[in-house]
């Protein structure tokens, strides 16, 4: 146990930053941690004027970012738990992937599942973006696959508790 806890600290001092290039067209700060442990950035609402999303109605919410990202990464755009818990505000599509070739705005595909009108307002906090590595794969057609204690079992099968 005391080993692996001075790996893990070893390794966290050896971390590197991967960069990124970013445009920002809009008026908001650039995605920021929050803090040294966190997975995602904040993203924000880009916007001229409010957006009511009334209950069960989407709509896509431009940042104002476009990114340039590595071969073999993808950004996830993933719902903020406070909107989601407080007043049933999510990203409809999650996780939304952007992927490393993609140019084009950064939009957020947000849904009202709440039972009043949310307004999302300029600057307001509507997603969060986790950028991580992703491995390319091949499929190879075969005829079966080798067997498991699970087998075709989904959907609930491994019980309540």
């Amino acid at each position: 146990m005391t080993f692996m806890t001075i790996v893990t600290i070893a390794t966290q001092k050896h971390w590197t930053m991967t960069e990124i290039k970013i445009i920002n067209r809009g008026h908001q700060p650039l995605p920021a941690y929050a803090t040294a442990q966190s997975a995602g950035m904040d993203l924000r609402a880009n916007l001229d004027a409010p957006v009511v999303l009334r209950p069960l109605q989407r709509a896509m919410i431009k940042t104002g970012l476009y990114i340039a990202l590595p071969e073999g990464y993808e950004a996830q755009v993933r719902p903020r738990s406070g909107l989601a818990f407080k007043h049933g505000v999510t990203v409809i599509n999650s996780p939304g992937t952007i992927d490393a070739d993609y140019r084009g705005e950064i939009g957020v595909l947000l849904v009202n599942l709440g039972s009043e009108d949310f307004v999302v307002n300029d600057g307001e906090r509507i997603a969060q973006m986790v950028v991580a590595r992703h491995e390319t794969v091949e499929f190879k057609l075969v005829e079966t696959l080798d067997e498991t204690e699970r087998g075709e079992g989904g959907f609930g099968h491994t019980g309540k508790k």
